[in-house]
């Protein structure tokens, strides 16, 4: 009796062996979750502050019936300002426009070619208003920028007794072109360096002595820059 019942009991487990592996339900597929990327956003104004450095090449020309050259000198130094903007984004292009206005100390001489005189020079200011264009990888810019420049120039003749003999003031207009690289490190701030080249050409400038000089000139600036920009959010890119 006792192996009659093991037996029943063998049959009926091999038995139930298969109707349960064939009740287990095959695990459902489950998609990986979408990989979301982060891309930053460009648009929108944008306020910020400049310091560095820069020089101007002068060439004098005393103005009688002919030209007599004086000679040229650089005259450089500081610079510090701000600049005022607004980008728009439009896939991995940016559009924007710019103007910039910025204190300077860029000073210079030379012994005039013409006497013992000394003719000196300084930008006190200049200012840039320019459109802008670059490429954008994520955070990181890389532009191009050009449009018009102003400059604020003064100018004296000093005698070997450190005399002032005459002095000269003007606004110049000219044109700018440039390039940098800007990095945002938040969504709303951003840091640059940029590089700036000011065609500034040649005028006749009368001193208060009634001289006139023709004088040339060109700049060349760097500047390191922070902006702080009211733009559109950081997007996600599935």
């Amino acid at each position: 009796m006792k192996k009659l019942l093991l037996g029943t009991v063998a049959l009926i487990a091999l038995g139930a062996a298969p109707a349960m592996a064939a009740d287990l339900a095959a695990r459902p597929y489950t998609k990986a979750p979408p990989v979301i990327v982060a891309l930053y956003n460009w648009s929108g104004f944008y306020i910020g502050a400049n310091g560095g450095w820069g020089t101007s090449r002068k060439s004098w020309d005393f103005y009688t019936p002919g030209l007599l050259s004086e000679g040229s000198h650089d005259a450089s130094g500081a610079t510090a300002g701000g600049q005022i903007g607004y980008n728009w984004q439009v896939g991995a292009w940016v559009f924007g426009v710019e103007a910039q206005g910025n204190w300077a100390d860029f000073k210079g001489s030379n012994v005039s070619l013409l006497g013992p005189a000394t003719n000196q020079s300084k930008i006190e200011a200049f200012g840039l208003f320019t459109g802008r264009v670059g490429y954008a990888w994520n955070n990181a810019l890389l532009y191009a920028k050009g449009g018009a420049a102003v400059v604020s120039d003064k100018y004296s003749f000093i005698l070997p007794s450190g005399a002032i003999s005459g002095t000269a003031s003007e606004t110049r207009w000219g044109a700018a072109v440039g390039a940098g690289f800007e990095y945002g490190f938040t969504p709303n701030w951003s840091f640059a360096v940029e590089y700036d080249h000011l065609f500034l050409d040649k005028k006749d400038v009368t001193f208060t002595n009634t001289a006139v000089e023709r004088i040339k000139q060109d700049a060349d600036i760097v500047t390191a820059r922070i902006n702080y920009r009211w733009g559109g959010p950081i997007v996600a890119k599935y």
